[in-house]
């Protein structure tokens, strides 16, 4: 549980740190997805990142069971399948282009903020 309380509590600081950055304006998402998508040596490192974040956490944190702690084990299996997917197949990348395109990036930011918030109150509340 003490794991599984440090992993919202990081992600929490992420994803609203994200969101606030997001609604300000700040982070340009288009931006950034499109410098991302042009570097080939940004997509390899960012997938060996992925896999070696994503899995320590199924490593140490492959829990299924019916409370909030199933949650980081979802997001650890998230990252890991992701960061394999990057390093598999990082055509796949470039097809998601049009959808950063017509990203409506403030309603994102309060998305990811909402979602931050869900782990803060697991890390920091419960």
């Amino acid at each position: 549980m003490e794991l599984s309380i440090l992993v919202a509590k990081l992600l929490a600081v992420f994803y609203v740190s994200l969101g606030v950055g997001a609604i300000s304006g700040k982070l340009n998402v288009n931006k950034l997805m499109a410098n991302f998508e042009e570097s080939p040596a940004l997509v390899l490192m960012s997938g060996f990142s992925m896999i070696l974040v994503g899995g320590l956490l199924v490593n140490s944190h492959n829990i299924w069971v019916k409370d909030w702690t199933v949650l980081i084990t979802l997001m650890a299996w998230a990252i890991l399948i992701k960061g394999v997917i990057f390093l598999a197949f990082p055509q796949l990348i470039s097809s998601f282009k049009g959808f950063y395109k017509n990203l409506n990036v403030q309603a994102w930011g309060y998305l990811v903020i909402a979602f931050g918030l869900l782990f803060g109150y697991f890390g920091f509340v419960v």
